[in-house]
């Protein structure tokens, strides 16, 4: 029997006893063993804050985001073999899914998180902050990875999910893992974890993962270090309490089980959509994972002239639940994980059975399909009714982790809330109802005791993620009992892996720090037009002044004319009396155009569009035959990916002052103390190219060249195309791109077309040993001409051929049997890359 492995201090290991069984929740077979022996923890979490932490806090957090999509891709590609281990954990294929691909899930939404922070290893937080009168002296917030590791203590009923749930987000901070899967379904986690090794695609050391129970782990760690715990909330608070997590300060999240109430509104009769969701709902959250998820409904809260008709639908809806191997379509509920874990539902049931009344199910009794009940640790739903649940609290007080709920009536909505929050803290609640102030109410005022709160009705019942669905965008934990912390909830669960520090400092100090330009920073005049600089030659504080423009009357009243906006203070200067405005006064968006025409650069560049409009002020007004100018600054630059048919770019954040350049020149008894030539600020946003330099140029220059270097002999780094053949499937695709062949059918399917054929446009290389449709795999064609030199002499004049045929045909488009119709820029594009590609492969450039 093979023991279940740990991956620390970058190699796979196993504990030096014996370890213990561990079975399979299905058979009651025992298949595999855990054992920690003999394991080094101290140097283990050393490992993760030296070696693990070196190359990944460095990182961007694009790089950090596009690491973790290249991972969820990664894993995706290999699911299959995951679910049928699932399987062992007594999960359904709905069941794995949730643990599987919602794990995989985790890493995607984690990944597009990279979008809103900056471009560097560290994010700079908020808004600036004035501390002087003069502008001179400031302040901002920036937050920086911890220098130490995540210590994930994760619980057994997700060991997919729960292990990247949290590890997607201490990876974005720039922050290493190290995870303890609870031991009865580490050997899911192994697996999961053994591939994100193998796959290369994270550093060294972010990721080690020790499959079982150390009761040391806490003894050795650091004030820089993060702790998690999914579990119990009697042993999160053991640990809670750890003398050396008080001692260093550690950071210490908890997200326990809890007793999470779901509210059947008073609206909601029996005919009611809302009346059936609310008991798809619970019966649902009962069986998914046989129970086992800390979102669970445990407690049913319904209005008590509804409590039999809740009673009878639940039954009837738990009557088609059938039990077993969760490998057959026909079974809707697995098993628990363990049998000892049978056994602690049992007498959490037996306990609650002292206050609540059994109304479904059996403890003694179930009938399973494909397995053996007595071999298996399977268990029947239970559903018990409690008519006194302000007098019998064990129900608020006592889980019973598994297919186990308790319904139980309330008055007035003031009740059902107060019932709610006799959970002492949950990780949700919801409620259904079909009336908004009803929903209002209950939100309103339970909100103090739930983590999150969903409101199910017909209206988002289709989209509707469900009340035991955590979703990385939004915050899961609960206070009280549910652990008082807080994970995922997009960018600040990555904060909670990242030091807040305030910095203070001269603008332009500031500005070097941020990596954002401050206003009253020093400029850094541009050597040529901001405009002409692709992405990469961009930087905070570059900026130009532009020349003068004076806004005529005549300006005015044809912007009026040109937009509509006839507001009294452009148009009618009778009216003026009483006032902020002295004569006839400039739009302010007039003076956001002309500013933009001062400093927009004409000609065509790496500027590829006019992205936005952030933020804009305007200061004081502005007159006809008032002289302005702007200064166009760097103020911020934004990384973005692109899919579409475009070229790379990012996105530059302009920071535009618009000045009257006559205001030194006005009399002082027209100025006062709060005066300044600063008219109108605004943030634009361009879309600006990057450079493109990873491909040659191919003129007839170049290619000559090229060719001037290959011989009959010459070898090539990949492949097994001899220099000849390589040249006649040049001339072959010019015959193409000449519409001389156009005889095919497209080879690629036509989902993916577009998203191929947008790939010509990205600075990417064809990847080596990219096959040909038309040929055979690992197979040559007969080559045609007689030698390498009348071959290249072919290649040539075919060439020409293409190049005329788009000369008198600009508009054209013609087929390519890889990527679809291709128009004339798209033909260069391919052309490109696929001659990079080649005289690459042959050593030419």
């Amino acid at each position: 029997m093979n023991k279940i492995q740990h991956y620390v201090q970058g190699n796979w290991t196993t504990g030096k006893e014996d370890g213990t069984p561990i079975l399979d929740a299905v058979t009651g077979e025992a298949f595999t063993s855990v054992a920690i022996e003999g394991l080094d923890i101290p140097e283990i979490l050393n490992y993760g804050r030296t070696k693990g932490s070196e190359k990944l806090r460095k990182m961007t957090f694009q790089e950090r985001g596009n690491m973790l999509k290249s991972l969820a891709l990664y894993l995706t590609k290999r699911k299959d073999a995951f679910y049928e281990l699932s399987y062992r954990t007594g999960a359904t294929k709905v069941d794995s899914w949730i643990d599987i691909e919602g794990g995989f899930g985790n890493l995607f939404a984690n990944a597009s998180l990279r979008k809103l922070f900056p471009n560097q290893p560290y994010h700079v937080e908020g808004d600036p902050i004035d501390l002087s009168r003069g502008g001179r002296f400031m302040a901002h917030h920036i937050m920086v990875p911890k220098k130490g590791v995540a210590v994930h203590i994760n619980a057994f009923n997700f060991p997919v999910w729960g292990m990247l749930e949290k590890c997607a987000v201490n990876w974005m901070a720039g922050v290493p893992a190290v995870v303890l899967p609870a031991p009865s379904s580490s050997y899911l986690a192994e697996a999961v974890a053994r591939e994100i090794v193998n796959s290369g695609i994270l550093p060294e050391g972010a990721l080690q993962i020790i499959n079982g129970t150390v009761k040391t782990i806490l003894d050795t760690v650091e004030s820089q270090d993060v702790v998690t715990f999914t579990g119990s909330a009697s042993t999160g608070r053991l640990l809670k309490a750890h003398p050396r997590l008080i001692q260093e300060s550690v950071p210490f999240t908890m997200e326990a089980d809890s007793l999470n109430a779901s509210i059947l509104g008073g609206d909601a009769v029996p005919g009611t959509p809302e009346f059936d969701l609310f008991i798809k709902e619970v019966r649902k959250e009962m069986t998914v994972k046989a129970g086992q998820k800390c979102t669970a409904i445990r407690r049913i809260v319904v209005p008590e002239n509804l409590v039999e008709d809740v009673q009878i639908a639940l039954g009837k809806a738990l009557d088609k639940v059938t039990i077993g191997d969760p490998r057959l379509k026909e079974v809707r509920m697995g098993s628990l994980v363990s049998r000892q874990q049978v056994q602690a539902v049992r007498d959490s049931v037996n306990d609650l059975a002292k206050e609540a009344q059994i109304v479904y199910g059996d403890l003694d009794k179930i009938e399973t399909i494909g397995a053996d009940a007595n071999k298996g640790a399977f268990i029947s739903p239970i559903l018990l009714r409690a008519d006194h649940p302000f007098q019998n609290t064990i129900i608020h007080e006592r889980e019973a982790f598994g297919p186990v709920s308790t319904i139980m009536p309330y008055k007035t909505l003031d009740e059902a809330i107060t019932l709610a929050q006799m959970g002492k803290g949950s990780l949700v609640s919801s409620i259904a109802t079909f009336d908004d102030s009803i929903a209002k109410e209950y939100v309103v005022n339970a909100a103090s005791h739930h983590g999150r709160i969903l409101v199910l009705n017909r209206e988002s019942a289709k989209e509707s993620t469900g009340h035991g669905s955590p979703l990385p965008y939004l915050v899961h934990g609960g206070p009280g009992r549910a652990g008082g912390g807080e994970e995922m909830g997009g960018m600040r669960g990555i904060k909670h892996y990242l030091q807040r520090t305030a910095i203070q400092g001269s603008p332009t100090t500031i500005t070097e720090i941020t990596g954002i330009y401050q206003q009253n920073a020093k400029y850094k005049e541009a050597e040529q037009h901001p405009f002409k600089y692709h992405w990469e030659d961009i930087q905070p504080g570059m900026s130009l002044k532009t020349h003068k423009r004076t806004l005529t009357d005549t300006d005015i009243l044809n912007f009026a004319n040109l937009t509509w906006d006839h507001f009294y203070a452009h148009t009618d200067i009778t009216s003026l009396d009483g006032s902020i405005f002295e004569k006839r006064t400039a739009h302010g968006y007039f003076i956001i155009s002309a500013a933009a025409g001062l400093f927009v650069y004409p000609n065509k560049g790496p500027v590829a569009a006019n992205y936005g409009l952030d933020s804009i002020r305007f200061l004081r007004p502005l007159y006809h035959n008032d002289t302005i100018y702007v200064r166009l600054t760097c103020k911020e630059k934004v990384d973005r990916d692109v899919a579409s048919a475009e070229h790379p770019s990012g996105i530059v954040k302009w920071h535009v002052e618009v000045f009257d350049a006559n205001f030194e020149s006005r009399p002082e008894s027209q100025k006062n103390e709060k005066d300044s030539p600063l008219v109108a600020v605004a943030t634009i946003l361009t879309m600006v190219q990057k450079k493109q330099e990873t491909f040659v140029e191919m003129t007839n220059e170049k290619i000559e060249e090229c060719l001037s270097k290959l011989k009959e002999d010459t070898k090539p780094k990949w492949g097994i195309m001899t220099p000849q053949h390589m040249i006649e499937h040049l001339e072959y695709t010019y015959k193409i791109a000449s519409g001389e062949i156009q005889d095919f059918e497209i080879s690629t399917p036509e989902k993916i077309l577009e998203k191929v054929k947008n790939s010509l446009w990205n600075y990417d290389k064809f990847p080596k040993n990219s096959q040909f449709p038309l040929l055979e795999k690992d197979t040559l064609d007969a080559l045609k001409h007689e030698d390498l030199a009348s071959a290249i002499d072919k290649f040539k004049a075919q060439r020409e051929k293409y190049i005329e045929y788009f000369k008198e045909h600009p508009d054209a488009t013609l087929s390519n049997m890889v990527f679809g119709e291709l128009n004339r820029y798209e033909w260069y594009l391919l052309e490109r890359k696929h001659l990079n590609h080649h005289f690459e492969q042959f050593g030419l450039i």
